[in-house]
Order: structure tokens, then sequence, then C-alpha cells
């Protein structure tokens, strides 16, 4: 045991920190939900840093006395590595009228790679769900508004040419005003969470168990509007709010993954062939049995982080995973122009290569754009300004401007 009592192995084992524990008090589900989650994530920063009370973690010295949990991080680089692939591997396809290779791995990501990702957004919002309306808003919602606007305005630069040439500049205005409403290109999942994060702190009240149930509903109905906010929303709010309710278990996984790891790899690969077959078969996206993929690819992700996080050779998977928001900014324009690079020169002739190339030049290109802006100044394009908080970051002193990371 290292100083205030917590393990020294595995970290972040819930059951083994008392402040953690399940309360025998005889409460229900939904305040054990309250108190268990919001004291967990009250340790655990939104970031993903724990504040220590002491220097030493697992056997190394923090010299600012704090860590960022390193498998939440490996998560999001994994499930945003396979974002970029399925848009790289699909317009590739697209473009070029022929199938390629990768498209096995897209869909075998298919029933995991957004409700992962949703589930992971979901994780640490007991931190901040008890702020002021003001202060919530500000980081939950305005702080993407901001993002979804800029970025929405920049590809929308890159595409209104063509579609002015092939419609007019009249279609043009309309589909951006559209875009306000209905999100633009590769945008909808910044969109999307500022949704979720205001409906979760307004269901506060409701039970647990019936706002979980009604997600669950909406996931099954497989509802189809053909306006992408209520399809989506319906689609993905349960792996969200699950992220938010379960986020004890969800670490406890993790840690016990890494505890255990011959059964956690036995596991994992138990996992994948199910996985693997059901996508095979068309049975992933059945009704009842996409919730129940989704849920367990979120789980089997989690599982895998946890693992890749005691290796320090996939550490560029957990830069990535830091930056992830930067990558799914930025990642349309390197890929776009990739992709059309290769396709015209046929330098390459493969699909399923060039499909691979293009996925790498998505990622590495919006590194690339991210480490540009801080090099020239222009910080905007990934941290919100100063001038467009409404609430000042009193971690920072003012009047110093102050800039929010896109993170």
């Amino acid at each position: 045991m290292v100083n205030g009592g917590w393990p020294k192995q595995p970290l972040f084992h819930s059951r083994d920190v008392p402040a953690l524990r399940g309360r025998q008090t005889g409460h229900g589900f939904c305040d054990r939900v309250k108190g268990n989650e919001t004291e967990f994530c009250h340790v655990c920063r939104m970031n993903g840093v724990m504040k220590m009370q002491h220097s030493e973690v697992v056997g190394r010295q923090e010299t600012r006395n704090e860590i960022r949990i390193d498998w939440v991080d490996y998560a999001k680089g994994f499930c945003i590595i396979f974002v970029v692939m399925m848009h790289s591997t699909l317009g590739v396809e697209a473009a070029s009228g022929r199938e390629g290779w990768l498209h096995a791995v897209v869909d075998f990501a298919r029933p995991f790679r957004m409700p992962d990702f949703f589930m992971i957004s979901g994780l640490f919002l007991a931190q901040v769900i008890d702020r002021d309306w003001r202060t919530y808003i500000d980081r939950k919602v305005v702080h993407f508004v901001y993002f979804y606007l800029l970025w929405m305005t920049i590809q929308f630069a890159f595409k209104a040419p063509g579609i002015a040439a092939e419609s007019g500049l009249i279609e043009v205005a309309r589909l951006y005003l559209v875009s306000l409403i209905d999100p633009f290109g590769t945008l909808w999942f910044i969109y999307l969470l500022p949704i979720f994060f205001v409906v979760v702190k307004l269901l506060r009240r409701v039970p647990v168990a019936v706002v979980w149930l009604a997600a669950a509903a909406l996931e099954i109905s497989q509802l189809n509007t053909g306006w992408m906010v209520p399809d989506e929303f319906a689609a993905r709010f349960v792996y969200f709010y699950t992220g938010y309710i379960a986020a004890r278990y969800v670490f406890t996984l993790a840690a016990d993954a890494q505890a255990n790891t011959p059964i956690a790899i036995g596991g994992l690969l138990v996992w994948a062939l199910f996985n693997g077959l059901m996508v095979r078969e068309g049975l992933a996206a059945l009704p009842f049995v996409s919730l129940g993929m989704g849920l367990l690819g979120a789980a089997a992700v989690a599982t895998l982080s946890a693992l890749l996080a005691r290796h320090g050779v996939f550490k560029p998977l957990r830069y990535c995973g830091r930056n992830s928001i930067v990558i799914y900014l930025a990642f349309f324009l390197p890929m776009a122009v990739s992709r059309a690079v290769l396709l015209k020169t046929g330098v390459i002739t493969d699909i399923g290569t060039i499909s691979v190339i293009v996925t790498a030049c998505g990622v590495l290109g919006s590194l690339a754009m991210f480490w540009a802006a801080r090099a020239v100044g222009a910080n905007f394009l990934f941290e919100r300004p100063a001038m467009f908080w409404l609430v000042p970051d009193k971690a920072k002193p003012a009047p110093r401007p102050v800039m929010q990371p896109a993170e």
C-alpha cells in the first residue's frame, strides 16, 4: 500500500478503495450511482487525470503528482483510428467502384466502434454533472458548439465550390443553414455530445433504471427518420448513459484485466471470434442483438486498452487517444487529399492497401495540422479562445488570455 491507502497493484481497482465500495445502507441502484460514481469521478478528473496525495504511483515518480488513466487514452486512440479507417475505406471504395480487403476490418469494428466512443465519453460525467448550469453549459455545450461551427465552416469551404458548380450558390447557402440543425459531414459526433450532456443532467431525478431502459428501447427501435440527430440519438444515447452510470464497473473491469492478463486475453479471443461470426452471418445489426454486441464490444475495447496500457510500445496509440478530438476534427482534409492523389496517379492499384495508406494519412495528417497550428499561433483551430467562454477558467490567471483544449 502507498500513502493515503491506495492500492499499489492493480491501479484503479475500485473494490480496493474504501470510498468506491458499494454503500451498505440499503440505498437503491440509483443512489449508488449518484454516490459511488460521483465519488470516483471527483478523484479522476474529466480529462483523465487523477490527483494523488503522494508522489509514488505504481513504482514510479510523477513530477507533477498526477497521472492520466492510460487505458482510457488507449481506448480513445483505438476508436478514433477505426473511425478514420471507416471513412477512408468507404471513401476509397466509393471513388474507385471496388471493394478492398480492409472492408472486412471495417465491418468487424462496426458493432463496437461508436458504442465504445460514446461509453468512454460518459465515463467521467459524474465528476462534472453537479456544476451549476452556466458552468456546465460552458464546458459541455458551448465548448463543442464552437468547434462544430468552426470546423463545419472549414469543411464547407472545401466542398462549397463543387456544390456551387453543380447546383448553384443558393444551394450552397441552403446546405450551410441546414447544417446548423442536421450535422454536416463527419462532425455529427461532436454535435450529439452536447445534447447528451444536457439530457443526462435534465434527467438526473429520473430513476436510473427508467432512463436506461428507455435508452435501450430507442436503440432497439433502430429509428430511421432520415434526420441524423434523432436517428443517432436513438442509436447511441444508451452507450453514453451506460458509461455514466456504470463507470465504477468499467474501471474495475480494466483493473481486473491488468491483474489477470491470461484470462483477459482468452476472453478477448472468444469475443473476437463471436463478434466476427455475428458480423459474417449478418446478425450483428439485428434489434436487441446490436445492443448486446455494442455493450460487449465496448467492454472488450476497455479490456484490450487496459492490456495495451501496460506496454510502452503502444504509446503512439495513447497519443492519438489524448488528441482524439484533434484527429476527429481535421482528418477529413488529409484523407481526401491522399485519396485523390493515390487514385489519380494509379501508383498503387490494390484498394485495400490504398485504404490503409489513406487511413494513415488521415491520422498523421491531422496531427501534423495540429502541430503546425500551434507553431504558427493558429491555436483557435483546436483550442477555444477566452472570448468564447461563458465562465472563465479559474485554474488559469486572469486577465491573461486562456484557451480550452478541444479534447
